[in-house]
Parts: C-alpha cells; structure tokens; sequence
C-alpha cells in the first residue's frame, strides 16, 4: 500500500511557522493577515485504509484537533493543532473566526465533473450511450453561445463552492470560447481549477451531432495550444488534454492528444490528462473493436498505445478494468475517478475500491455531475458506502473472511487529501500541513434535525462523522473558504 509523505512536527500539528520565521507577529498588518479559525479540525496523512482489518482505520494516518485551531496567514496555512496549544503571538495578534462546534477539513477535491452539464442532471436515459445522444450532446452544445457560457459556469462554480468543493477536474465542451469562460471565472474567484477544451472528432456512429465535432484534428490542436499558453499556470489554473473518450476520438486525435501531454511532460509546466475509462460494458467492446488494428489488450491499452496514461492522468469511472490495468495505473502514477451516483444511476457498475487500493491506484471520490446527481460530496460519499458494501456479492469476494466496508475517515480521505493526490496537488491542497493553501470547509454537526438527533447521540467521533457523510450534504456547509477567505457573506 503506498505511503504518502509524512507531516512534521507534534501531534500532528505542523511548525509553529510555514516559512521558518518564529512567530513573533507585533504589526497591525500581521494581525490583518493572519486568521486562527477554531473548530474541530481533521485532516490526513495518509489513506487510514488498513487491508485485512476492514471497518477499522490507521490511527497514524489523520490528525483530529478537538478543540482545534487552523492558523492562516496570507492564505496559507502556518500552523493546524490543538487549541490550548497554539502560540500565543497567534492568538494575541491574530483575528480569531470562531466556528467551535462544527468541524473543519481541507476543501474537497472533486476529480470528474463536468461544467457543460449543468442543465442536464437528472436526465433519464437508460444505458450511458443512448442517455449521452439524447441528453448530454445537445445540452452541452448550447455552449456555442458566449454569454449562456459565462452565465452557466458562474451557476456551476456556486454550486461546487456551496457544496464545499474548492478543487475539482472539470469537463467543458468542445467550444474553445467556452473553455476560455470557464478559466477567466475560475481564476477570477481564485479557484485552483483544472479543466481543457474538449475533444471529440469522431461522431459514434453518427450519435453525436456534426455540428458539435471539432472540425479536424489539426484545428484542435491550434485550438488547444492556444489556451495552454492562454491559461495553464495562470494564477491557479491547470490545463488537462481532455479527449473525451475513445469512442467520439479518432486514432489521430488520440495520438495528438497523447503528444501534446508528452511535449510537456518533463518540463516545469507538465500537462494533465482526463478522460473516461472502462465505464460501461457496451462501452469497452465497443472500444475493442474500433481500435482492433492497435491489438489493444483492454480499453485501457487503446490511451497507452497513444502516449496518455502517466502521472496527472485523471480516468473517470475505470469500472471494467482488470489486475493489469491496475498495475499499469499505479506503476504510471495515474489517478482514478470513483463516481458512485453517476454509476449507480446510469447502471454501469460497481466500481471495486479495494482492488484499486490493493494495487496502490491512486483513488480520488468524484461526482460526475451530470451522470452523477449531485454536486454534494457528502451525498457521493453516502452512495460510495453502498457500492463498497455490494462488492461483498461479488463472487470473487465471498469467501473472503472480511466484509468489505468504507469507514467515514477513509470517505473524508478520498474526498481531500486523496483527490488532491489522484490530481498530483498534494504539495498545494488537500490537508493542513504547513505551507498548504488555505482552501477548506466548515461542516455544520446540526444542518438538519435528523442530522443533529443523530450526531449527539453518537458514543465516538467515527460514528458522528459516519452520519455527516451519510446524512449530510449542500445544507451541511456553514462556510466554505478560499485562500483562508470565506466565499458566502
């Protein structure tokens, strides 16, 4: 089971300053800088995952501060611990936000969502290919239109950010003006975003509308240059090659994509990469016979075979992979997408979580909006408990002596500190440790009625958090913050 990198310091808390300077703040403007937010404060170290010991989580592998403070200092964090133990120049010369009684996490970091559906969640539709030609394909095409563009990627950003979600890989559509909306918002609210035009030259079958194909692979790829330069490390921001998946590309366009991300993926400004992987069984033969002159082993083999699979390398669903493609996506430092509303509700599958961890993919919670039908985290890790429950019916799983199980503090994991390791961001966000980016979320214990009955009446910490995960979603969001400031008044 791969480690991450440990934290320093005691306890879990970091140094008393991020940048090596002793804490000894006396003017004015330290104290207009620096924010000590009190509350309940958890974040992670590592997957709390223990293989063989289902239902029970390494207790190395998070930091839970009750009473705890996070010390913020221009928008980054210089110091998370128990509250009784924090320095005193903080508290003496620091604003002091007070949210004792709910609890703080790093934002969450949503790996496949996709902006261009926005009016198209909760579209029924049956299997994934007939619900894309009737729902998705043509809401995504009203993106055409600059300004419904600017007005629908505002709407989306308020819902991530109401939800809690700071950091997330997003899908746009294939309009290039579209993709330049969604980077000019983003960076506008200072969101580290990830995203890139979408690429789709090959209409299925005739099941995507001509007009919404890319006119040829050599203007896309002019399209895309142009908004790498244009956007990628601009304040926040990242650029991901973005096929949409191997059905609606050509072998040219695949292989293009597959070059632009090796162009630069050993220079100081590497690309991402995000696509769909193996998330319908349709879908997957389908795949196979397309690309039957590649004699791909599996779906997987097609995106090798044309240079995309590596490090920063998001691949949403992987449903339908098998040990192999496991291997390949450890041993490349690629990251996968667990989308349980979306593949629940489109029927596509059961995605196996602990094969995934067993093979040290890296695994980040996803929502998939619109497949998936919200944009609450809280609700995803709620559907994510049940599809790891159901894998105790896979024939391969019963005799085994465990019972496979998603404990709270793993949900909370893969919603943070595992998304931003899935998207290669760990060094930016996804915990508290010293020099992160003061992205996070107040979490109300007492959103709802059932919600606060529930919690008070838990006997453990695990237990109160299980019902936030279970119970909770959007209403459970006191606050969410970017850059140690708060984005609701």
């Amino acid at each position: 089971m791969e480690r991450e990198e440990q934290e320093s310091g005691p306890d879990g808390a970091e140094p008393s300053s991020g940048d090596g300077e002793a804490p000894h703040e006396t003017a004015t403007t330290h104290r207009r800088r620096t924010k000590v937010f009190l509350g309940t404060v958890l974040h992670f170290t590592r997957d709390p995952w223990v293989p063989g010991h289902e239902g029970e989580d390494d207790p190395d592998a998070y930091r839970l501060h009750d009473p705890g403070a996070l010390v913020v200092r221009d928008g980054v964090v210089v110091w998370a611990g128990r509250f009784p133990e924090c320095p005193r120049e903080f508290i003496d010369h620091g604003h002091t936000v007070d949210h004792r009684g709910c609890l703080i996490v790093p934002g969450f970091v949503d790996p496949h969502i996709h902006s261009g559906q926005v009016d198209a969640i909760a579209s029924p539709g049956g299997q994934l290919l007939p619900w894309l030609r009737d729902y998705m394909y043509p809401a995504e095409m009203k993106f055409a239109d600059p300004d419904y563009a600017r007005a629908a990627v505002s709407f989306f950003f308020d819902r991530l950010l109401e939800s809690g979600t700071t950091t997330a890989c997003v899908f746009p559509t294939t309009h290039p003006q579209a993709t330049d909306a969604f980077f000019a918002e983003a960076h506008l609210r200072r969101l580290r975003m990830i995203s890139g035009k979408l690429l789709m030259d090959d209409d299925n079958g005739g099941t995507v509308p001509e007009e919404y194909l890319d006119r040829g692979v050599a203007e896309a790829e002019e399209e895309c240059r142009r908004l790498i330069k244009e956007w990628h490390h601009t304040g926040r921001l990242r650029y991901a090659v973005s096929p949409r998946f191997a059905l609606t590309s050509t072998l040219a366009a695949l292989r293009m994509a597959g070059d632009l991300y090796q162009e630069a993926r050993h220079t100081d400004q590497p690309l991402w990469v995000q696509s769909h992987l193996a998330e319908n069984l349709d879908e997957v033969q389908r795949v196979k016979e397309k690309f039957q002159d590649l004699d791909p082993r599996s779906y997987l083999d097609v995106y090798d075979k044309c240079g995309l699979v590596g490090p920063r390398n998001v691949w949403g669903h992987s449903v339908w992979i098998d040990d192999a493609d496991r291997n390949l996506l450890a041993d490349s430092r690629a990251g996968v997408a667990f989308n349980p509303t979306s593949n629940l509700f489109l029927g596509s599958g059961l995605f196996d979580l602990d094969r995934a961890g067993l093979a040290r993919v890296r695994v980040a919670l996803g929502t998939d909006v619109g497949g998936g039908t919200s944009y609450s985290m809280l609700q995803t890790m709620n559907e994510a408990y049940k599809v790891v429950a159901m894998a105790n019916t896979y024939p391969e799983h019963l005799a085994e002596k465990d019972r496979k199980t998603l404990t709270a503090l793993r949900a909370f994991y893969l919603a943070t500190l595992g998304g931003a390791r899935a998207l290669h961001l760990d060094r930016h966000i996804g915990s508290f440790r010293t020099g992160r980016e003061a992205d996070f979320v107040v979490l109300d214990w007492a959103a709802t009625p059932t919600l606060k009955r529930r919690t008070e009446a838990a006997r453990t910490f695990q237990e109160r958090l299980f019902a936030l995960a279970t119970l909770g979603d959007d209403r459970a969001v006191r606050q969410t913050y970017i850059l140690g400031e708060p984005t609701r008044p």
